[in-house]
């Protein structure tokens, strides 16, 4: 599961830690939970999250805690990291997203690649690639 070392870690320009995978790993672990507050805690208070169910970012925890219940509400995600890479000052993330209907129909099942900026072993920026 999320706890395993991931099978993909690449160096391009940037070292790759345990403390990246430390930070980023619990992260996805408590979205799959829908563990808001858990994933916040990983966040800066004033981070930029894209929003990648309607487009665009939302602004700050308040923000991100309004989009993730507004997105559970309808639909069911759940995203599995498979690899790391350090670009510059930047973790890009291989991401396994399934997506479901609440009754459980499989919407859309395929790879993405999330980009996690950190400051101070917090998230500061996500984006979707």
């Amino acid at each position: 599961m999320l706890d395993r070392v991931p099978r993909n870690l690449q160096f391009d320009g940037g070292k790759m830690t345990a403390t990246e995978h430390e930070i980023l790993t619990p992260l996805y672990r408590a979205f799959n939970a829908r563990d808001i507050d858990r994933a916040l805690a990983g966040m800066r208070p004033d981070v930029i999250w894209a929003n990648g169910w309607e487009g665009g970012n939302v602004h700050g925890h308040a923000g991100v805690r309004d989009y993730w219940t507004r997105q559970w509400r309808a639909i069911d995600p759940h995203v599995e990291p498979t690899g790391f890479a350090v670009r510059g000052n930047r973790v890009v993330v291989d991401v396994h997203q399934v997506v479901r209907g609440l009754d459980g129909a499989l919407i859309a099942e395929r790879a993405v690649e999330h980009i996690f900026t950190l400051e101070d072993g917090l998230v500061a920026r996500f984006e979707i690639a």
